[in-house]
């Protein structure tokens, strides 16, 4: 199955990426360049990967989100999941790829979570 990409800035600096389809070692490019001219335009603080929609992932795939998160993280940024198919999750769940507390079932799950931070960090300052 072809690879389709689209992504939203949901608020300031926090960008939901979509992707559609299998990421692997003929479409991964297509998930990579999007997120190259993504971050080369603009400067996300957080990227969300919305997985609902990938029903295969290989080691290119893998590779590809690592990378992102490799870049977010220098800059203090941090990628989040959510919405994976229990054959996604297990990928990731395998290599260990990334912290549970990353990983989340819904955008209303994420978004309650980035609400709570949010309120800590207020009540910190």
């Amino acid at each position: 199955m072809p690879l389709e990409v689209s992504s939203k800035e949901k608020e300031q600096g926090v960008f939901v990426v979509y992707p559609v389809g299998s990421i692997d070692s003929n479409t991964y490019r297509i998930l990579q360049d999007h997120l190259d001219s993504m971050l080369s335009d603009s400067c996300p603080n957080i990227i969300i990967f919305d997985m609902e929609g990938v029903n295969f992932i290989s080691s290119a795939g893998i590779r590809v989100i690592l990378k992102v998160r490799k870049s977010l993280k220098g800059k203090g940024g941090k990628l989040l999941m959510t919405n994976l198919r229990p054959q996604i999750k297990v990928v990731f769940d395998i290599i260990r790829a990334l912290p549970p507390e990353r990983i989340f079932a819904s955008i209303e799950e994420l978004d309650d979570y980035l609400a709570h931070m949010q309120r800590q960090a207020l009540e910190k300052g």
